[in-house]
């Protein structure tokens, strides 16, 4: 295909306010933007790319169905037809994702094989600010005792007390990609010391790099962990008894990468035991988290929904990326954040 004169069709399969929706139409006029919000299950908040309940006529389906079968390109995968998406949208050649850890979903539904023409790129990078400041506010309320001012405001109870400081101590990074780097600059910013490792290559964004091999000697130095991996079948379970064991008596340790990277019950071991002082979870093997998880109760644990990425900012940026994507993809460039469909990240 002559991506230098071609023309496409380019199908928005999740909600987007109007003003991004005009950003992509500017783009280029060789692009027909097709986008029906009335189609499309409506934002429970924003940057929701999921949507709420919603169920589509019969008449609103077909009309949902001629969209997808003219789509060259889309924003988003249409998550209302995960399963059928090869046979209804045989025409598409890219996609553009609204999240960045799609490797395993993409593996799951088969579309490397199914969709053998169709480039996917993610939306890495987006989430690296909002993740990075929810590390440096997990950090925080654990080191300055957040829980307790809370309990001591709503008791109306007065007595002093004494938190612990972020400056000297040293934060690891298990994963350096974007956003591993973004949370190892802003814990500098902290007075932090850095080290962290990651699976292809250096990296001197942190004080001291560590190769992967050498990931339980780097644990030993560190006071919080951040694991912030892809789920891939070399980093599934890599947080178990003994990573937990490796690390420093009262470490604190934060989960922003997938539930799967953690055995969870080594770690539930590790936090009752107080080999770990304390987690922040945003991601579980099981999601959502089952009410019967004692992670729920435990005091010296932060739950929070898989949502900590999401901001009210998350689509101008995911926008942002996607219009750069556009021009690079009309032009016949390389385009940024191909999926490795074989290495899933």
């Amino acid at each position: 295909m002559n991506h230098s004169s071609s023309s496409y069709n380019l199908l928005i399969a999740s909600y987007l306010e109007p003003e991004h929706v005009a950003r992509i139409r500017q783009t280029s006029d060789r692009l027909n933007v097709l986008y029906a919000p009335d189609l499309l299950a409506p934002p429970r908040y924003p940057a929701d790319h999921f949507g709420g309940p919603f169920q589509r006529t019969p008449e609103e389906e077909a009309a949902w169905q001629g969209l997808l079968a003219q789509a060259d390109i889309l924003f988003d995968f249409d998550h209302s037809h995960r399963d059928d998406l090869p046979e209804l949208a045989p025409r598409v050649c890219w996609i553009q994702a609204t999240s960045a850890g799609i490797g395993q979903f993409v593996k799951r539904m088969g579309y490397a094989e199914r969709m053998p023409n169709t480039i996917f790129t993610t939306a890495s990078g987006v989430h690296a600010r909002p993740l990075a400041e929810y590390c440096m506010m997990a950090m925080l309320m654990h080191y300055k005792r957040l829980r307790h001012i809370l309990a001591e405001q709503e008791a109306h109870h007065w007595e002093g007390y004494a938190g612990s400081d972020l400056e000297g101590r040293t934060l690891a990074v298990v994963g350096l990609g974007r956003i591993g780097r973004e949370v190892a600059r802003m814990g500098k910013c902290l007075g932090m010391r850095t080290v962290g490792t990651r699976a292809r290559g250096e990296d001197e964004s942190v004080d001291r790099f560590y190769p992967p091999h050498a990931l339980h000697a780097m644990l030993g130095e560190a006071d919080a962990v951040v694991a912030i991996v892809p789920h891939t079948p070399e980093t599934e379970g890599m947080f178990d008894a003994a990573a937990f064991s490796a690390m420093k008596p009262g470490a604190f340790f934060i989960n922003i990468a997938r539930g799967q990277v953690v055995d969870e019950e080594a770690l539930i071991s590790a936090l009752r035991s107080g080999r770990l002082s304390g987690a922040a979870l945003d991601v579980f093997a099981t999601e959502p988290l089952p009410p019967e998880s004692p992670l729920w109760d435990m005091e010296n644990v932060l739950v929070s929904s898989h949502s900590v990425s999401n901001s009210d900012r998350e689509n101008a940026r995911v926008t942002d990326l996607f219009c750069t994507n556009l021009r690079r993809y009309l032009a016949g460039e390389p385009l940024e954040n191909v999926l490795d469909t074989e290495r899933l990240y």
